[in-house]
């Protein structure tokens, strides 16, 4: 039997569609999407991204969004209620939880980042410098613990600010202002890079499918980037959907949020690879793109100071509205199992993330666990990203669609989807994927990714 409680909704169904995109449209489009593209070869690897989240992250996102509106309860508590009396399932709920806390940790440290450069750009601090001094300022930041330390701690008091207020008139009102915006700021900065010299080579390298440059795991690769980036297997989309309305149609607002996903991946790498590629670098940058490159071309371009601020302005909002969610997802669980009141569970949980997080502000210092890289192989920061990344979203993922496809009853199933003969065809074909389908393909990915198994090798 199904226990309902009160539970605060959406206000409206803008509301959830842009709270739910941009906490899809995080880090993970901005800062880690363009990096995956360039390193697997462009055009190919982009459809086959898009493929991916059309076949796999969709069906996904309707089972997560079901799974919150049915129980009315964040991940834990879903899988708990829904589950009737096999607690076993609760383990699914709590990779949501643990890889929530832990992505935040670190996610605080590179927005902290982008909030330096925010300044930094404001006071034109790559005038008159070569493109290795610039990189050596994001080697200086990165290595300067306190001045790490304080920006890791602002961010994370805003975005904890945001979810103290609730909902409606925190995660909904500030996701309408900071998601529009980032649309905004993104299609702007899109227009400019059509001048640019760069703008074909760029379009012909996202676009244009070289078999040459793919593999198998590449395919792999696709597949895990559209679950970070579609917020999927944190619990995430598990508590946007408890605060759905019934009236709501879940499978068209699943598609209208990956398509929004999609749009903004395809905006952002056509803004960045312009710059890149107007320049004459290489798009198999890695991370350090961002911060080392980026400032540097830009300070080629008419309007520098302006387009530098404005970018990195977009970097930030971006971040903003992907870090609300992790908080909001620790918190709600917290506040359900423990029958905490939201001040008191928001304030601990942004506590706890702060504190986990300081070894990654310090990770490129060295004051904190100084033989830790030498040890793991990877600094602080990079351990945590690879353990959620490889293991924790993965294998949440895994868990829910087994559960969706193996435990949960259909006629629950089915209240996340629309009445009508057409409507329950869609169902079916939904339940098939999540019952065979998906459950294999992330356990491919998860033997790629851990190593267990190199599919490339017995291709080639």
């Amino acid at each position: 039997m199904r226990v309902t409680q009160v539970r605060e909704h959406w206000g409206s169904r803008l509301g959830f569609i842009l709270a739910a995109v941009g906490s899809a449209v995080g880090l993970g489009v901005l800062w880690k999407f363009p990096t995956t593209v360039g390193q697997n070869g462009g055009g190919l690897f982009l459809l086959t991204y898009f493929l991916c989240v059309i076949v796999i992250g969709i069906p996904v996102l309707i089972g997560e969004l079901i799974i919150g509106r049915v129980s009315q309860r964040a991940a834990v508590g879903a899988f708990e209620v829904l589950g009737e009396g096999r607690s076993h399932w609760k383990v699914a709920g709590w990779f949501g939880v643990f890889s929530s806390f832990l992505i935040m940790s670190f996610y605080s440290v590179i927005a902290g980042w982008g909030m330096s450069y925010i300044l930094m750009s404001l006071s034109g601090f790559y005038q008159n410098l070569s493109s290795r001094e610039i990189s050596d300022v994001f080697d200086s930041l990165s290595q300067a613990g306190s001045i790490t330390i304080f920006w890791h701690f602002l961010f994370t008091t805003i975005t904890m600010g945001i979810v103290l207020t609730g909902v409606r008139k925190g995660i909904e009102f500030w996701s309408k202002i900071m998601t529009r915006a980032l649309f905004i700021i993104l299609f702007a900065l899109f227009l400019y890079s059509i001048t640019l010299e760069g703008f074909g080579k760029a379009a012909h390298f996202i676009f244009y499918p070289d078999l040459a440059e793919f593999k198998f795991s590449s395919a792999l690769e696709a597949l895990g980037l559209a679950f970070f980036t579609l917020s999927l297997g944190q619990g995430i989309m598990i508590s946007y959907g408890s605060y759905i309305r019934k009236k709501e149609n879940i499978p068209q607002m699943a598609c209208i949020v990956a398509f929004s996903v999609i749009l903004v991946a395809i905006l952002a790498a056509m803004t960045i690879f312009p710059v890149v590629f107007t320049f004459g670098f290489e798009p198999q940058q890695g991370p350090g793109l961002i911060f080392k490159t980026l400032p540097y071309l830009f300070a080629q371009l008419p309007g520098a100071l302006v387009i530098s601020t404005i970018f990195f302005t977009l970097f930030v909002f971006t971040a903003l509205t992907s870090s609300i969610p992790f908080i909001e997802v620790v918190a709600t669980n917290i506040m359900e199992l423990a029958n905490w009141p939201r001040r008191r569970a928001v304030i601990m949980v942004a506590a706890g993330t702060f504190l986990f997080g300081v070894p990654s502000a310090l990770a490129f210092s060295h004051e904190f666990f100084p033989s830790w890289q030498n040890i793991y192989g990877r600094n602080f920061l990079a351990t945590i990203d690879s353990l959620v990344s490889t293991w924790l979203i993965p294998v949440g993922g895994l868990l829910t669609s087994l559960f969706i496809g193996w435990s949960l009853r259909r006629e629950l199933a089915l209240e996340g989807f629309p009445e009508g003969r057409g409507w329950y065809r869609v169902y079916l074909g939904w339940h098939f994927f999540m019952k065979w389908f998906i459950p294999l393909t992330i356990f491919l990915i998860i033997l790629q990714k851990s190593g267990l198994i190199d599919f490339d090798s017995y291709i080639h």
